[in-house]
């Protein structure tokens, strides 16, 4: 049976989420401050602000589900730009019986000690992880207090279709033209990385279930790979060499940071490139039968992207 479903924000995880709907026959409003973009089949389009709570009531009523899937354009806005959108998801949610469902962040876990799992506390204390914290902390007690259905899933650093400012894409153009590379922490220590078709089908996994509901996911995730060996296998996987890849010095978010804010912002993440970032995502396989992409195909889609 067709249902309506409000996906808003229109980035990679935005877009892989309303074509699955779409390609599944339910009704989908896709929403973003512009309203425009490549037109997706079965998609309607909206303009809007996600923290105007009126637009965003109004466009959910009679929805069966509100996917947040918005992004604040830059690190240094985190903390004026989250909260009234967060608001306006909840007062949405809580006004027209949809389930909310959030592609979260891994920050709040903060630096642990091995794989991350669901059953880790949110105790990180840097700014962004707070707020990401804090945000899922009210949509969990409203959802415990009946107020609301919520749910969460996080993933690891995006690749796949669309993506181009995470820290494998963003250096995929250059290493595809044969040019070695620098990355920010080191090279070569495992990290995971999640394709955003993988957080797109666990977000629509976990919504339409509703006993996944009230928790945090992990979206399916495969084994870690280094930095150097995941923009090599992106490189291999449309036939171009492997190229050197350095990291930058580490005074750079330092001494940049004094003057650039992004780097400054940074200094709070760049640990989960400095020691082994591991995603554990035996939940959601195990419990809802979600399995991650294979690994050449993220590559591939990650460098086609990055050639388009």
């Amino acid at each position: 049976m067709s249902v309506r479903h409000v996906v808003v924000g229109a980035g990679p995880v935005g877009r892989a989420v309303a074509g699955l709907l779409a390609e599944r026959g339910h009704e989908v409003v896709l929403v973003s401050r512009s309203g425009s973009g490549p037109a997706l089949d079965g998609v309607r389009r909206e303009a809007a602000d996600a923290a105007d709570v009126d637009r965003l009531v109004g466009l959910t009523a009679g929805a069966e589900v509100l996917y947040n899937c918005i992004n604040p354009p830059s690190y240094d806005v985190w903390a004026t730009w989250w909260p009234p959108a967060a608001a306006a998801f909840l007062t949405a949610a809580e006004q027209s019986g949809a389930v909310l469902a959030t592609a979260g962040t891994l920050y709040p876990y903060g630096p642990v000690g091995g794989p991350m799992t669901e059953d880790l506390p949110d105790a990180a204390t840097g700014t962004k992880a707070r707020i990401r914290a804090a945000m899922w902390a009210e949509a969990r007690d409203r959802h415990e207090a009946g107020r609301l259905r919520a749910v969460e899933v996080r993933g690891s650093d995006y690749m796949g279709p669309g993506v181009a400012s995470a820290h494998v894409a963003q250096v995929a153009p250059r290493a595809l033209a044969g040019k070695a590379v620098r990355v920010f922490g080191r090279p070569d220590v495992p990290h995971s990385f999640t394709d955003v078709r993988d957080v797109a089908r666990a977000l629509v996994a976990t919504a339409a279930t509703p006993t996944a509901h009230g928790r945090v996911w992990h979206a399916p995730t495969g084994p870690a790979r280094t930095q150097a060996e995941t923009i090599g296998d992106v490189c291999r996987a449309v036939g171009r060499p492997p190229v050197p890849v350095r990291a930058w010095p580490g005074a750079l978010l330092g001494v940049g940071g004094a003057v650039v804010p992004l780097l400054r912002e940074m200094r709070e993440t760049v640990y989960q490139f400095e020691r082994p970032y591991l995603l554990d995502s035996s939940a959601i396989e195990r419990e809802l039968g979600l399995v991650p992409t294979p690994w050449d195909a993220v590559c591939r889609a990650t460098a086609e992207s990055a050639l388009a």
